[in-house]
């Protein structure tokens, strides 16, 4: 096993390794001590995984309950929340208590609000059963439900107490929802790590999960040590981000997060002016199993980032690649959105032709 520790306002543990889940309930109880522990998950993580959480935290003494609801980004929703909060009031969960928080991001997203605001704030723990919720949204203590205008627009930020990663878990995932996580390790690579980027290009990326996901994690603690409130250098996380959710939007959720943080990292490049760089994110994408092509125009695409709850005022900040392993920010006024994902495109597609 391996433990990353996370320095935050909550300095919490990230513990990471194949059977980790059924540390579950021991590793719990030694942060949170003897509670009742209310499991929120969806339904498909529950059918997999539902149980073995449960029997772990019971094990230790930690009196579990469990509420399940139906998969998928669509129920990310106000309605969801309620659904849990009046779940954890009916069962007279307390503030002395936890919600565990298993699954995807999006049980992992809503869990945590749900954490965030019942009783005023009750502690929780995130169980991530997804390669991108293990490498980006369990870690760091941004909570969040999608509205109609756009992604993640209600939420606030609450710190797990702990964050258990099963590998093995990682390892039975689909093809598909690994590439999604590897989108956000491109990331990472793109952002800090020359080697970790070297190591998405090979065909056997996923031979040193173990290593990889801890090394993702440790940067991303890195960027919240020194902004835990997204106002500074945690921005530059967004890398990819402000595309990828526009084309995410453009596509209704058809698209997943990973493909569109994918495909906006190539944007990102393009619009920089950075041909050999947005060549070398492709590469990485297409050999990851991650998409290459941009779908939809530069006009709908700036339109849908207006919703985009990094904009502050008429103003938005960029996250631009300048060569592999340092990035900078670029602040534009929305005016200038259209151009930039037009420039982008432009860019992405000349990138491509050298790929062939």
């Amino acid at each position: 096993m391996q433990t990353v520790r996370i320095e935050a306002s909550t300095p919490y543990d990230v513990r990471i390794g194949a059977g980790a889940i059924e540390h579950l309930g021991a590793w719990a109880r030694e942060v949170l001590g003897k509670c009742r522990a209310a499991i929120v998950t969806d339904a498909t993580v529950n059918a997999l995984y539902g149980e073995a959480a449960e029997a772990s935290l019971r094990a230790a003494g930690m009196d579990p309950i469990r509420f399940a609801f139906p998969a998928g980004e669509r129920n990310k929703r106000l309605s969801t929340l309620e659904d849990i909060l009046e779940w954890l009031a009916e069962n007279q969960i307390t503030r002395a208590d936890a919600i565990v928080a298993l699954g995807g991001g999006v049980p992992g997203d809503v869990a945590g609000f749900a954490a965030a605001v019942y009783a005023r704030g009750i502690r929780f723990v995130q169980v991530p059963t997804t390669l991108l919720a293990a490498v980006d949204s369990s870690v760091g203590g941004k909570t969040a439900v999608d509205l109609r205008a756009g992604k993640n627009l209600a939420g606030c930020f609450h710190q797990p107490s702990l964050v258990v990663t099963d590998t093995a878990v990682l390892r039975a995932l689909p093809a598909g929802l690994r590439s999604d996580g590897a989108a956000e390790i491109i990331k990472y690579g793109v952002l800090a790590d020359p080697a970790l980027f070297a190591q998405m290009c090979r065909p056997d990326w996923a031979d040193g999960l173990d290593e990889i996901v801890a090394r993702s994690v440790a940067i991303k603690r890195d960027f919240v040590r020194a902004d835990e409130f997204d106002n500074g250098a945690r921005r530059m996380l967004n890398l990819g981000h402000t595309f990828g959710h526009a084309i995410e939007k453009c596509s209704g959720f058809a698209l997943s997060h990973g493909q569109g943080v994918a495909i906006g990292m190539a944007i990102a490049a393009g619009a920089a002016g950075r041909p050999e760089l947005c060549a070398a994110i492709l590469r990485a994408n297409r050999n990851c199993g991650l998409p290459v092509e941009c779908p939809y125009p530069a006009a709908a695409l700036a339109r849908a980032a207006l919703s985009d709850k990094k904009r502050r005022g008429g103003r938005i900040a960029l996250v631009l690649p300048e060569e592999i392993g340092r990035c900078r920010l670029e602040e534009i006024d929305v005016s200038g959105l259209e151009d930039a994902f037009r420039r982008g495109i432009e860019g992405m597609e000349a990138a491509k032709r050298s790929l062939k």
